[in-house]
Formats: C-alpha cells, sequence, structure tokens
C-alpha cells in the first residue's frame, strides 16, 4: 500500500523498488493451518551460501515453540531459510509444539536444501490448540516449487491473521559503495505492545554484511521501531524479527563506514514505515497517536509515554476525535505516583493545553478540528532536562472489542 507520515520520511538516497532483494526467493500456499482455508505456509530461501542474518525475540514468559526452537536449535547469525505459517500460534502446546516445531524445520531444510539449524521457524495465530500438521509437509513442498524471486506478495499473504491490509515493501538504496536493496515484509494488528519487535517481521538484504554488523543494525533500528509501538499493550508469545543479508549484490558495508551509516538509515525508515503500518492497521484502528515525553529522566519518561500510549481512555478519545487532554494528564499522573504536584506541560497537536499542571487557555473548537485527523501528536514535558522518549499507538474502538471478542469463535 502506498505510505505517506509526517513522522517517517525515506532518507534522499532510498527510491522505491519491487520484489526481493537479490539472492532471495519466497513463496505462501495454503496448507489446511487456517480453518477459513487461503494462504497459510509461507517459505523464503537465501539462495547465496554465505547468508548471515540477526535476530530479536519476544522477551515475554510465555514463549510459542517456534520461539524456543530457534533460540536454541538454530545458527541464528547464518540462517538461510524461514518457515513461517498463520493460523496457530503454536504456543501453549508443550512437547508436542516443540516436535511440530521440529517437524516444520526439517521439512522446510529438505525444501530448500540447507541444514536444519539454517533454518527459522515461525507462527502466529491462536494461542493453546495443537498445530494441525496433517497439511504442513505438503505445504511446504508446494512452497518449495512457488519459490520466485517476486513471491513477496503471496509471502506476505501467507503470514497475515486479522492483519486488514499488507505490510510489505522493497527499497533501492545508493550507498558509496554501491547500490543494494531491502525487502521486508511483516504482520500484526494486534497484541501489539512488542519488548523488542511487531508480531513477526522478515527482512532481506543483498549488502555484504558482517554477522556483527548485522546484529547491531537490526538491534538498533528495532529499538526505534518496533519498540516504540503498542495497538493494545499487550505482549505476544510469538514475537519474531529476522534480518538475512544474502550478499547478493557484492557491495560491502564495512563497520563504522558511510556506507554503514547510510544502510543504517535506509533499515531505520523500513522498520519505523513497517510499525506504523501495523498501527495503522490496529485491530479496528482508524487513527494513529504518537506520545512525546521529555524532561525528568529515563525510567520517567518511558513510564509516562508507555502509561499514555496503553490507556483505554486516550485511546478512546483518540477514535473520536476527542481532544480530552484530560485523559493525557491523568495516565501519566497514575505513571508517576507519589510525585505530586506534578508541574507537568502539555501540547495537543502543537496547542499547549496545560502548563505547570494547570489548564491554560486555548481555542477549544479550534482544537477540536486539529484532533480529528489521521496522525495526532501529544507532547508531555517533565520537570527536569536531559531525558525523552517516544511511543507510537493506535487508537481504540468498537471494532477492536468485536474482533477480539469472537476471535475464536
Amino acid at each position: 500500500m502506498s505510505f505517506a507520515s509526517r513522522w517517517v520520511q525515506p532518507p534522499a538516497h532510498v527510491t522505491e523498488a519491487a520484489g526481493l532483494a537479490r539472492g532471495f526467493r519466497a513463496a505462501g500456499v495454503p496448507a489446511g493451518i487456517k480453518p477459513s482455508g487461503g494462504p497459510d505456509m509461507a517459505l523464503l530461501v537465501s539462495d547465496e551460501p554465505g547468508t548471515v542474518s540477526a535476530a530479536r525475540f519476544t522477551r515475554s514468559g510465555v514463549l510459542a515453540a517456534p520461539v524456543v526452537l530457534c533460540q536454541t536449535r538454530c545458527r541464528l547469525d547464518a540462517i538461510r531459510a524461514v518457515v513461517a505459517n498463520s493460523g496457530n500460534a503454536n504456543a501453549a502446546t508443550g512437547n508436542r509444539g516443540l516436535e511440530d516445531a521440529a517437524r516444520m524445520q526439517g521439512a522446510a531444510a529438505m525444501a530448500a536444501g540447507v541444514r536444519e539449524d539454517r533454518v527459522a521457524v515461525a507462527s502466529t495465530g491462536v494461542i493453546g490448540v495443537p498445530m494441525p500438521m496433517d497439511g504442513v509437509p505438503r505445504g511446504i513442498l508446494a512452497a518449495r516449487g512457488a519459490l520466485a524471486a517476486d513471491g513477496d506478495a503471496a509471502f506476505c499473504a501467507a503470514i497475515a491473521t486479522t492483519d486488514a491490509f499488507e505490510k510489505r515493501l522493497s527499497l533501492a538504496v545508493a550507498l558509496p559503495a554501491g547500490s543494494v536493496r531491502i525487502s521486508a515484509q511483516a504482520k500484526g494488528a494486534g497484541m501489539i505492545s512488542p519488548g523488542f519487535a511487531t508480531l513477526l517481521c522478515f527482512v532481506q538484504t543483498d549488502a555484504v554484511l558482517e554477522p556483527a554488523t548485522a546484529d547491531l543494525l537490526l538491534g538498533v533500528c528495532v529499538k526505534r521501531s518496533f519498540e516504540r509501538i503498542s495497538v493494545d499493550g499487550q505482549l505476544s508469545t510469538n514475537d519474531t524479527a529476522l534480518l538475512l543479508a544474502s550478499g547478493g549484490s557484492g557491495v560491502h558495508v564495512d563497520p563504522e563506514s558511510e556506507d554503514e551509516l547510510r544502510f543504517g538509515e535506509a533499515l531505520d525508515y523500513a522498520l519505523r514505515r513497517l510499525a506504523l503500518l501495523v498501527l495503522r492497521d490496529g485491530e479496528g484502528a482508524a487513527r494513529t497517536g504518537r506520545v512525546h515525553v521529555r524532561g525528568g529522566h529515563e525510567p520517567s519518561v518511558e513510564r509516562a509515554a508507555r502509561a499514555v500510549a496503553n490507556s483505554p481512555l486516550v485511546k478512546a478519545a483518540l477514535h473520536g476525535g476527542d481532544p480530552n487532554w484530560g485523559r493525557i494528564v491523568q495516565a501519566v499522573g497514575g505513571a508517576l505516583a507519589g510525585t505530586a504536584p506534578l508541574p507537568l506541560d502539555v501540547w495537543v497537536q502543537g496547542v499547549q493545553v496545560c502548563a505547570a499542571g494547570a489548564a491554560k487557555r486555548h481555542d477549544t473548537a479550534a482544537l477540536a478540528d486539529a484532533v480529528a485527523v489521521e496522525e495526532v501528536e501529544y507532547v508531555v514535558g517533565l520537570p527536569g532536562e536531559g531525558a525523552e522518549t517516544e511511543v507510537f499507538f493506535s487508537d481504540l474502538s468498537h471494532g477492536y472489542v468485536t474482533i477480539n471478542a469472537e476471535y475464536t469463535t
């Protein structure tokens, strides 16, 4: 889909492209996992033996079987293939879940022609239900036959659950050393308040990266993108983000070079763009908010920003286009209990509505018009200096309740 946001702008050396980065092929096919039918088995393969990779996973105390398998059985710096399914999270499924994830890994390794420890496994869907494995081996075999350099759309469709639209991109990146590509696919609309990433995100590049460089760049960019979003304040059991670098372009991105800086800017743009697409697709969402908190010290600004972004009252007001800044004050006060009297300042869409903890006169009619847009910005100033943070969040709608009230029925 087309993308535009005042919060995320493409660097001058990044342009739109199409298809996967060089050296990659992907596919998405039906495997009988989703009761509703449709594509639910995705396969991604790098044809380059020297592919390097990096990974981030959920910090939930309840880990899905594919996450456990990746962390214990994979060479996370040398992944060459990914097998992913939608329709079933394979979480809270005990030993059977681990065995099913291992079977998926083995079948995908045979299909991709690589060692099992070079295959990452990811799943998304309902929790606590055993994986329907009957069609999985056949699905993976069918995916092997459908692998294509322009298979990112099919791959994206096969990892979607409640997603209303696809989240993928392909970028051409001009570096001093030459031109490289970045392609990426993500899914996520609910159960989003990642401690590291979104529900599922797979990034490919044909740049030549050292494993340490790939890990550093993924970690930094994830912290500025997927760690900065919230749909509903809920941490998933399955969150997985993978970066694979095939080296197919032959362009080396050396550590601490201008190439690394520019490549990092492009990767940062790609992940922040995908993160905002997740928010725009927040189950039933119509508007997106950004809260920027500054002042005080790091724990205080982070707690305050998270409290605003996760507040049902703030999110409901955002959905209704209601400039009720009292919801912001309440959320911050609750997060910073014991600090009264707190002389905070609040701006909504650039209009100061609260100064030193007290209401500030403003044009209420003009502010109501200003918040009746797709992107609404809130700024909170706390006493002191030296710290700041941001969190992006979606609104809370009737549609969110409907979707999650009927999720398994």
